[in-house]
């Protein structure tokens, strides 16, 4: 079966193609490289063996999108990354989010309404929920008012789903991931940020390496055991493979809806200096840092409550933060070197 990724090339979906193609699945990459690397082809071939299709095309040019889906027509499912997906970035660049996040995938549904079966599969976000009122996060929680465009993003892109789905044969699982980090074991592929990181891990790794002066920690003054900001963080392995098994559930019907949603984390929520610790105790070494002042556009705490995914679709976050990290670094050294 032929399964189109979009954002093929980027941190999550480069490694959503290697699993893909591990299960057997035929893929096809559309990525616009504006946040990756054609050598990302190389490190997917190096893991599996085979290079995926791939075009490079920009999904905004409607156009491009209609002839793109009228040359593959045997295209079974799709699953969705192209999109911008830096909160700071949002706040003060919003209409590129908008027109990049929402028209895009507006341009894919109208295409997939004209197939005979169509099955997406969404990465969405926590961040949908905004300042969650309780912890953990379940997928019942109420979606609060975005604390960001990026996260309204991912909001409007659920209802604009949701709405497409009830009206045409689309069916869609949209995942809602928390914080992805780390690299394939093998170190072949990775996150490659272009310019100054907007993630925390990879900002850590280029300290570390000495591509950065040092960490900046946005507030230490949150209400959490240590002052800084929660977050969720998974490992990008254990969540590109619950892509495979959320698009596996579609291709066989199992889906008792014709929209169904996930959470994706491993459960527990580390602060930022967790993580910073984290990675000194991989490494071996002392990250310089420093707090400043908080950032727009961030939240206190966000984990997940992951027992839907872990029941339903049968898939559990299985490495720690500390594999996680090890694998972050090990895949910094090896593009330093």
């Amino acid at each position: 079966m032929k399964i189109l990724v979009t954002g093929g090339l980027g941190f999550i979906g480069s490694h959503t193609v290697v699993e893909l193609q591990n299960e057997g699945f035929e893929v096809i990459v559309v990525d616009n490289l504006s946040n990756t690397s054609l050598s990302v082809l190389d490190g997917i071939q190096n893991i599996t063996g085979i290079v995926p299709a791939f075009e490079q095309l920009d999904l905004r040019d409607k156009q491009k999108v209609s002839d793109f889906f009228n040359r593959h027509t045997d295209i079974e499912g799709v699953i969705h990354f192209a999109a911008s997906k830096a909160v700071g970035e949002s706040v003060g660049n919003p209409l590129l989010y908008y027109e990049n996040n929402i028209n895009v995938l507006v341009y894919i549904l109208q295409e997939l309404e004209k197939k005979s079966a169509s099955n997406l599969i969404f990465s969405s976000s926590c961040t949908v929920y905004g300042q969650a009122e309780t912890m953990p996060i379940t997928e019942d929680s109420s979606v609060q008012t975005a604390m960001s465009p990026y996260g309204n993003t991912k909001q409007i892109g659920e209802e604009i789903i949701t709405d497409a789905a009830k009206a045409t044969h689309i069916n869609a699982i949209l995942l809602r991931y928390f914080n992805p980090i780390g690299s394939h074991p093998s170190a072949e592929i990775g996150e490659l940020p272009l310019g100054v990181p907007q993630n925390l891990v990879p900002f850590i790794t280029q300290t570390g390496i000495g591509l950065r002066q040092e960490l900046s920690v946005y507030g230490n003054d949150y209400p959490t055991p240590d002052g800084t900001a929660v977050r969720d963080y998974i490992h990008v392995v254990d969540l590109a493979k619950a892509h495979v098994i959320a698009m596996q559930r579609l291709l066989n019907k199992k889906n008792v809806a014709k929209v169904e949603t996930f959470n994706l984390g491993t459960g527990t929520g580390s602060s930022v200096l967790e993580v910073i610790h984290a990675f000194e105790k991989v490494s071996g070494q002392k990250l310089p840092y420093k707090i400043v002042a908080r950032r727009e556009g961030d939240i206190t705490e966000a984990y997940a409550n992951t027992h839907k995914a872990n029941t339903i679709l049968g898939w559990k976050a299985e490495s720690t933060l500390e594999e996680a990290m090890a694998s972050a670094w090990k895949w910094e050294q090896k593009i330093r070197s």
